[in-house]
């Protein structure tokens, strides 16, 4: 699930989008539909999972009209290895070679969000970026007491805290 702050800036405006695109790519033609609203806060949500309380308000987003040719995504693949030569580092794995197609999803099936899962070799960057996907995943399944409905671990992948390896989320 990806959350738009007030008053965030438009890169991460940009890369939430570009998320909701990877997730559309990795579902091919059975994706699952994706819905937005704003809750109490004035916080934009986009995600697969509504609410019960934001149902009435939730808008489905067409998200087909996101979904990348095989040609922007071998353009993107291309750039990331430019970028990550240029970094001095290797290129990602998605860049080395050309990616074969998602496998098809059955309609009934859950997809676990975050998707991916730490490692050993995972960064701390990419690390941070997961814990708060998973935490976000796990917002609207939260109790007040602080438990977490049985349900949410159908929907959302538990990713602990890279805090202790990696030290304070730095922006």
């Amino acid at each position: 699930m990806l959350v738009q702050r007030k008053g965030m800036n438009m890169g991460k405006v940009r890369q939430g989008l570009l998320g909701v695109m990877a997730a559309c790519l990795a579902f091919g033609a059975s994706a699952t539909d994706i819905y937005r609203w704003v809750d109490e806060n004035g916080r934009t949500h986009l995600s697969d999972v509504v609410p019960e309380r934001y149902r009435d308000a939730a808008t489905r987003v067409d998200s087909r009209s996101h979904e990348l040719t095989l040609e922007q995504q071998r353009e993107a693949r291309e750039r990331a290895a430019r970028e990550a030569e240029r970094a001095g580092r290797a290129p990602p794995a998605a860049a080395q070679a050309p990616q074969p197609p998602a496998p098809v999803v059955s309609p009934t099936a859950v997809v676990k969000r975050p998707a991916q899962t730490v490692t050993e070799s995972t960064d701390c960057t990419t690390w941070w970026r997961l814990y708060q996907e998973s935490q976000e995943c796990f917002g609207p399944f939260r109790l007040v007491g602080g438990g977490i409905k049985p349900e949410a671990f159908d929907h959302c992948n538990e990713i602990p805290s890279p805090e202790l390896r990696c030290g304070p989320y730095r922006h």
